[in-house]
């Protein structure tokens, strides 16, 4: 393998270059630099869309961000890219922070394997996989948008918005405690054994790691995604709420925090479910 090294001559390297190409060279900044870009590609995208709404008023940005992102005349062609493009970019912003020990934890495993002569793929074939799970779930939610759209339209539908909300609390909550949520969060929470158990360096092996972690991960936040709906979706603010849990959640081992969540959103539903109630009987 040919190195750069820098020096004099007419085909001399400059230092810079050379200490570029030596970042490009340890997986842990590849996987660094894919996250960040992803991620702030996302959130750019998601407050571009947002702002332009705000008036000129110095709280306009702040009620902009705090309602759902508008996504045109429902129906049209532009719609439909529209609302795919912003579950796409949301779920840049918010999944990639909480794999980003899962990805960091394959980076440092590949360079160690690296430092040892053994041949690695790189970082960026995981999150190609990892990817690919939430981009089907994208499409799914964007198609769920729709409907929900559609159905907002009909008459007397708004009679049902907060118990149809209650019920995704509730849905939400109890999840938390299903064994399918902790034997998915345990993967998520622990990713060292796992790619110590099925380290390979094919990158259609990694590819296939990434697959299986993006469902391991689908699996632990999908009910906190669908809450979405339940907040109107597209709401930045909760969007930033949601991925600090979920960031949170997947960094703490203890479950404590995992079924205070459920608690709480349990709590949340049974609140709406009892503000309805209330309101529907008088």
């Amino acid at each position: 393998m040919t190195h750069l090294s820098a020096g004099t001559g007419p085909f001399a390297v400059s230092a810079g270059v050379v200490r570029f190409a030596a970042l490009l060279s340890r997986p842990k900044w590849v996987a660094l630099a894919c996250i960040a870009v992803l991620v702030a590609g996302g959130w750019a995208w998601l407050l571009l869309t947002a702002l332009p709404e705000a008036a000129l008023s110095p709280l306009g940005w702040l009620d902009a961000i705090c309602s759902p992102l508008k996504a045109g005349a429902s129906g049209s062609v532009a719609t439909v890219m529209t609302v795919g493009a912003m579950w796409v970019a949301m779920t840049l912003a918010m999944m990639l922070p909480t794999a980003g020990p899962m990805i960091l934890t394959y980076a440092d495993i590949a360079e160690t394997a690296l430092r040892k002569g053994e041949r690695i793929v790189s970082p960026q074939v995981l999150i190609a996989g990892y990817l690919v799970v939430w981009l089907c779930f994208s499409l799914i939610a964007t198609l769920m948008q729709f409907g929900a759209m559609s159905i907002a339209s009909w008459p007397g539908a708004a009679v049902v918005a907060t118990p149809a909300a209650a019920v995704l609390f509730l849905a939400a909550g109890l999840y938390q405690f299903s064994a399918l949520k902790a034997a998915c969060l345990r993967a998520c929470q622990r990713p060292f054994s796992f790619f110590f158990l099925n380290w390979t360096d094919r990158p259609s092996g990694v590819f296939r790691l990434g697959l299986r972690q993006g469902l391991y991960c689908l699996g632990c936040c999908v009910a906190m995604m669908l809450l979405m709906f339940a907040a109107g979706a597209m709401n930045v603010v909760w969007m930033a709420l949601l991925g600090v849990v979920m960031t949170i959640e997947k960094m703490t081992v203890a479950a404590h925090f995992s079924r205070a969540i459920g608690l709480a959103f349990t709590a949340a539903g049974l609140t709406l479910l009892a503000q309805w109630g209330s309101g529907f009987l008088t």
